[in-house]
């Protein structure tokens, strides 16, 4: 009787440490997110700059920050999230962000394979006014985002993180800076759900 309560006891043992190392083995090592931007006066980058550094408070999360034009193919296949950042142009994107999502299809070969799909999407945005198509050019990011069958999130704000960059609030203030951070991270916090999910 006692010889058969120890063994059960070591194979108990054993398949406990079994489940722990495949545990181990199967775990997300690091989740990577880029951060891509266009800006002409700072603000933008200084939004984006926060965004990099909300998602680099998730421990294992690697962050890339990269204007749109100096992103490559291999920069969007390595990444588990984009976030991508804009001033107001005429109450939509900038020009150099649409050509960036563009050159998804035309210059990176995303679709027709869709090589984007399941990855986490976030949108930020800077505009002078109050009033000024933020909201907008951040729902036209995410647009193009859910057309590649990208998940998109939010966070900062009801459509990602903001500033209103003339008038009463020049520049970006501690609290703009704080939504991006919080964009961030919960773009990191969504990748390590997402990448956890799909290794189960």
């Amino acid at each position: 009787m006692r010889q058969a309560f120890l063994m059960g006891f070591l194979l108990a043992g054993l398949l406990a440490g079994w489940t722990g190392a495949a545990s181990a083995a199967e775990a997300p090592a690091s989740v990577t997110v880029l951060v891509a931007y266009h800006s002409a006066t700072g603000h933008t980058e200084k939004m984006a700059q926060g965004v990099v550094e909300g998602a680099a408070r998730i421990p294992g999360t690697k962050v890339v920050l990269k204007r749109v034009g100096d992103v490559a193919a291999g920069d969007l296949f390595s990444a588990d999230a984009v976030v991508v950042g804009s001033p107001v142009y005429w109450s939509n994107m900038s020009g150099d962000v649409k050509k960036f999502f563009d050159d998804w299809q035309f210059k990176f070969g995303v679709f027709p394979e869709f090589k984007m799909r399941n990855k986490v999407g976030a949108a930020f945005a800077t505009g002078g006014q109050v009033s000024s198509g933020k909201e907008v050019t951040m729902l036209t990011i995410l647009a193009a985002m859910l057309g590649n069958q990208m998940i998109v999130v939010s966070g900062g704000g009801a459509f990602g993180a903001s500033a209103t960059t003339e008038g009463d609030s020049p520049g970006i203030d501690d609290k703009e800076l704080a939504s991006a951070k919080e964009l961030g991270a919960r773009v990191a916090e969504v990748a390590w759900m997402v990448k956890r999910g799909r290794q189960q």
